[in-house]
């Protein structure tokens, strides 16, 4: 797996080590300031709160090698089980008039909903082990090629907090600081969560009608085309030219018909101008190829990565089988 150069990890320890912290005290203190300054909170509140934070090494480690990093092959071992299907079958029956109310509402399609949930939290289960104070303060002062982003969420974390009523010191998540049932960012929780349950709050920590309407109306915030396919799988010629078309897996950067005339044919009947892009991934049995359409894009906005949002494509599929199966 890719990780960070040692001496960079080595100096992001450092700065969260005690008696070494330095410039970064000063960075927390002008920090502290600044922020209750603009957003009308106590200063001596929010510095109390930085002070509490733990820099955890963990924390550093774990976003050094991240999963997306893995292979495609290794990565859909993770999330596509059949395991994870069964469960996501009965979690859609069980949430199933939450689930069909909210894509009524927002056109996204529930068993994408469902996967995505299955994908972060196992369906609400495992909600993460660190304290998102602790994340997101270790990497705001102790990440060095992150921490501008970090410092924001921290920023949005306790703007968020005061607005809905959380204890920052409780609230736990991922090691980036994502939190509840569908592992928003602080920023995302602010901007995108919503009441699915009528009870006048946006509670991502506990509701599951919260974070199933949160879920899609990120999604539909962010483009998602109600009823359009989302990837498929490709045949390439042997006289395909698919260099020119890969990128970052995350870009819609030509057309169904322009891969077609370079000898690459997606697996189902995609009308020639649909907006694509292509994809190659290190499968089990050698090279892969996909097209991805508008709301494949879409999906790698929640998660930036196309691992990701294959393998929310590939187990929103599988509990479908489970629930048919079931039936």
């Amino acid at each position: 797996m890719p990780r960070a150069p040692r001496v960079l990890l080595f100096l992001s320890l450092l700065v969260g080590l005690p008696g070494l912290a330095g410039a970064g005290d000063d960075a927390q203190r002008t920090f502290a300031e600044r922020v209750a300054r603009e957003h009308g909170l106590e200063r001596d509140r929010v510095q109390g709160l930085l002070d509490d934070a733990q820099h955890r090494d963990a924390i550093v480690e774990a976003i050094s090698s991240p999963a997306e990093a893995l292979p495609w092959h290794r990565y859909r071992g993770i999330f596509v089980t059949e395991a994870r299907a069964q469960e996501g079958a009965r979690f859609h029956a069980r949430h199933a008039e939450t689930l069909e109310r909210v894509a009524a509402e927002y056109g996204v399609d529930p068993v994408i909903i469902t996967a995505i949930l299955g994908i972060e939290t196992r369906y609400g289960e495992h909600r993460g082990e660190h304290r998102v104070l602790d994340a997101l303060v270790t990497l705001g002062f102790g990440y060095p090629p992150r921490a501008s982003f970090f410092r924001d969420e921290l920023e949005e974390f306790l703007v968020l907090a005061e607005a809905e009523g959380l204890d920052p010191r409780t609230v736990r998540g991922s090691y980036a600081g994502a939190m509840g049932i569908p592992q928003f960012i602080a920023s995302s929780y602010r901007h995108y969560a919503v009441d699915g349950s009528g009870d006048g709050r946006r509670d991502l920590l506990n509701s599951v009608p919260d974070a199933i309407a949160s879920v899609a109306n990120y999604l539909s915030e962010h483009g998602w085309q109600e009823d359009t396919p989302i990837a498929a799988p490709a045949r390439l010629s042997a006289e395909a030219e698919s260099d020119r078309f890969l990128a970052d897996g995350m870009r819609l950067n030509t057309t169904v018909g322009a891969l077609r005339e370079a000898g690459i044919e997606p697996r189902a009947d995609y009308p020639d101008e649909a907006a694509a892009l292509l994809l190659e991934l290190e499968g089990d049995d050698g090279t892969e190829y996909w097209v991805g359409r508008r709301n494949f894009r879409v999906i790698t906005r929640y998660n930036h990565s196309p691992l990701y949002a294959l393998a929310a494509v590939q187990l929103a599929d599988a509990i479908e089988a489970a629930a048919e199966s079931s039936r």
